[in-house]
């Protein structure tokens, strides 16, 4: 396989490897799962691929959604102690994501994709978010974004 588009998943390859030098269980765990979602994800489909560090970034922020939803089942079933690791896992994750935009950030570049689409009404919500998810770029989880997108075209 060809390393063109490889610098997430060489970063995390690398950083899974002084995990496991330094004795980090949690990372060396963790690290692992991200890279085996990843390979899963390469192999999917017709022919093996290398993932390009967007996609990667989507598998990522799919594995770091499972650790967030699984930390609150764990929690609300009283496995504190599973809710935990979740979250650590979860947190190891982050380092590789995007920094989440806030509340502010998100309205303004709703704003901008919106009025650079053209798009005014409630009517549109399938252009308006998949206009509003590429300016986003994985920095807003979806439900966010759609209820930003929702809020500021019924007003």
């Amino acid at each position: 396989m060809s390393t063109a588009a490889g610098g997430l998943k060489t970063r995390l390859t690398t950083d899974l490897t002084t995990a496991m030098k330094s004795r980090d269980e949690l990372v060396t765990a963790t690290l692992r799962m991200a890279l085996t979602a990843i390979r899963t994800e390469e192999v999917a489909g017709k022919a093996a691929r290398e993932l390009s560090d967007d996609e990667v970034l989507r598998v990522l922020t799919r594995e770091a959604k499972k650790r967030t939803e699984a930390a609150e089942a764990f929690a609300s079933g009283g496995r504190a102690d599973r809710a935990d690791r979740e979250r650590a896992e979860g947190e190891v994750l982050a380092r590789y994501l995007p920094k989440q935009l806030t509340d502010e950030e998100l309205a303004a570049v709703v704003a901008s994709a919106l009025s650079d689409a053209g798009v005014t009404d409630v009517k549109q919500m399938g252009q308006a978010m998949k206009a509003v998810q590429t300016a986003v770029a994985g920095r807003a989880p979806g439900g966010r974004v759609a209820a930003e997108v929702k809020r500021q075209l019924s007003a």
